[in-house]
């Protein structure tokens, strides 16, 4: 695991898969998104302080893997969208991706994720809900990737967590492996008119100059 600092109180965790992201406020910190099962360890190695929340964009099991034992272990209130949370919470199975040509050679060629051990949600959150870090992190809701997928939208800061919605892997663009390519362009555009300056993506590396312009171009590419 890759530890960068992007901002003074922001974190990037690269994996092999994708990335978590965590913020640290002064009364505590937030882990959006988990990685896979296997990355707990790595995560606390830099959990310096109080845990206080796990945010899950969704419930793919890049995402979500170790979210259980770090909720676990820290006592940490873990959040998803109320669309998701029956799923990360092991009662149904999430919707498998309609793949575009051009995903399924990419997705054959990926190696297998240990599958996530289902996990409690505390908080199931809706579109504009606020969460209390950053100054105040709206929720916003982007289905398409998944149907209860969110990004998170840091005002004052200007900061955006996008999970899977985008990707910036060679250029930014729309994410991939969604279940509803239609939904998810939609969502891209409404990223694409927030007002932002860093932009932090599921996979890929994050954007701090040029951010909205990025975003504007790939919502006008999808």
């Amino acid at each position: 695991m890759d530890v960068i600092e992007v901002l003074p109180r922001l974190f990037m965790l690269r994996f092999p898969v994708g990335a978590a992201y965590l913020w640290r406020d002064d009364d505590g910190l937030t882990l959006i998104d988990t990685g896979t099962a296997d990355r707990a360890a790595q995560i606390e190695g830099v959990v310096d302080g109080e845990l206080r929340r796990i945010v899950l964009t969704h419930w793919h099991e890049d995402h979500t893997g170790s979210a259980a034992e770090l909720a676990a272990r820290h006592g940490a209130e873990v959040v998803a969208h109320r669309l998701e949370a029956p799923v990360i919470r092991g009662n149904v199975a999430g919707a498998p991706p309609v793949l575009e040509d051009f995903e399924v050679p990419i997705r054959a060629a990926l190696p297998p994720l240990p599958p996530a051990p289902p996990c409690r949600v505390d908080r199931e959150v809706e579109d504009g809900d606020v969460l209390a870090f950053g100054g105040g992190a709206v929720v916003v809701a982007v289905p398409g990737h998944t149907d209860g997928s969110i990004a998170l939208h840091l005002p004052g800061p200007r900061v955006l967590f996008t999970g899977d919605a985008v990707a910036n892997v060679g250029r930014t663009m729309l994410g991939v492996f969604n279940t509803d390519r239609p939904r998810a362009v939609e969502s891209l555009h409404r990223l694409a008119e927030l007002d932002v300056e860093t932009v932090l993506f599921g996979h890929g590396d994050p954007i701090t100059d040029g951010a909205a312009a990025a975003l504007q171009g790939a919502a006008a590419a999808a």
